[in-house]
């Protein structure tokens, strides 16, 4: 048997983990962040060649043409109010800031009110005047979702526009949001393996939205917008603040700030200037309450641990730390090297330069590598040995200032502890 000499395999360690990092370095990044004077580069990511991609969203569209969708079943207001038993309380699968959303049946075929348990279960989502989204975000959805179809896309199957009545009919999701299973008490831990899995379908959705034909940006990626099936295929949901990427010679599109406190991405905040590369902010906080089980904003914390970035990045200034990030409730049965990866991965996703982020592409390559590797329980060799930290391998491009900046006096934001709602902050 071939001996290995006293801490070699903390070498080992290092060139795997650098290698797989290279991936995250693409062409110019690096140039760009040693000339500041430099503009921003336009945003232009090569296409994928990924099954279920289909749908081109040309803008602008008239109302008229987006509720003509052939995807789309235009339904009536009285058969989903028999779908969902005049939407009963104990209906009630969630609420945000569109409004509520009520379980109900329709018949497979006819798409009509059916009986509990017959036909296929929906989700329908009802819009409340009051609510912080209106018709508009209620259009958008229609008409990005009425297009775009994806696995890691939640499909809406229909919707109603009577009177004053407007709702979404989508598939049904069994096991709910991200945000339930990792911060609701009564929830069981998610293992390290539903995580990453997570993780990588969420990536695969974003992907598809930056690189189809027409890039849409999703601009409000949080874990209250991932939905889970029965099997824990993770779905993007909520299109009401999807926005056209920019086109030609634009590197940005200008629009009014919307988002949730938390997850919008600090230059996005501060100018209204909206890129793909916010909606890789917003995913780099989600890597990060994966991996920790944190809220991205607890005002149940003081100080810096209010702020998830803010905390995390705390425990990355020194390698000896980075462990601490980890949810306490994983019970210490992940990768090690899996979960260094995924909290470097994190950090550089919140990098406070967005040119200096990893395009989704590229995210999702690297977490593509990460279920190969295994977990070791606690008590292992593992748990004796210090990992050098990637952070210390390439300072330019894993640059990790707070990514945080102070929101304006004038925002609007509502309380950031609504678990589903969206926060608009008015320019």
């Amino acid at each position: 048997m071939k001996k290995y000499r006293s801490g070699s395999p903390r070498r080992r360690v290092a060139k795997e983990t650098k290698a797989l990092f290279k991936i995250m370095s693409y062409q110019g990044s690096m140039e760009d962040t040693k000339r500041p004077d430099k503009p921003p580069p336009i945003l232009t990511i090569p296409p994928l060649s990924e099954r279920g991609r289909s749908g081109k969203i040309p803008s602008p569209r008239s109302e008229d043409e987006i509720l003509s969708s052939p995807h789309l079943k235009a339904l009536l207001f009285s058969e989903l109010k028999n779908a969902t038993r005049n939407f009963r309380p104990d209906g009630l699968l969630g609420e945000g800031g569109f409004g509520c959303v009520y379980k109900g049946w329709l018949d497979e075929q006819a798409l009509t009110a059916a009986k509990p348990g017959c036909g296929i279960a929906v989700a329908v989502k009802k819009l409340k005047p009051q609510g912080y989204q209106g018709h508009k975000e209620w259009l958008s959805e229609v008409d990005h979702l009425g297009q775009l179809h994806h696995p890691n896309l939640v499909k809406l199957i229909g919707y109603c526009l009577e009177d004053d009545n407007r709702l979404l009919v989508y598939e049904f999701m069994a096991r709910g949001s991200l945000e339930n299973h990792l911060f609701k008490r009564s929830a069981q831990p998610l293992p390290w393996e539903t995580r990453v899995k997570v993780a990588i379908d969420a990536a695969r959705g974003l992907s598809f939205l930056h690189n189809s034909e027409s890039q849409v940006i999703y601009r409000d990626l949080k874990a209250s917008n991932i939905l889970l099936d029965s099997e824990f295929n993770a779905k993007l949901s909520d299109f009401g603040l999807a926005k056209a990427g920019p086109t030609g010679d634009q590197t940005h599109v200008s629009t009014q700030v919307m988002g949730t406190h938390g997850y919008a991405a600090p230059e996005y905040v501060a100018t209204g200037r909206l890129t793909a590369k916010c909606d890789v902010y917003s995913f780099g906080v989600v890597l990060l309450e994966l991996l920790s089980g944190r809220r991205a904003v607890d005002k149940e914390k003081v100080d810096v641990e209010q702020k998830l970035v803010d905390w995390a990045k705390s425990h990355l200034d020194d390698k000896r730390k980075i462990f601490r990030l980890m949810d306490t409730k994983l019970g210490g049965q992940y990768p090690r090297k899996g979960a260094l990866i995924l909290a470097t991965l994190g950090m550089s996703c919140v990098n406070l330069d967005s040119r200096s982020r990893p395009p989704m592409d590229e995210v999702l390559r690297i977490l593509e590598k990460i279920p190969s590797l295994k977990c070791v329980s606690v008590g292992s060799p593992w748990d004796r040995q210090t990992l050098p930290s990637p952070v210390s391998k390439s300072p330019r491009q894993l640059d990790l200032p707070s990514p945080i900046t102070p929101y304006p006096r004038e925002s609007l934001l509502p309380s950031p502890m609504i678990p589903t709602g969206t926060m608009i902050i008015g320019r």
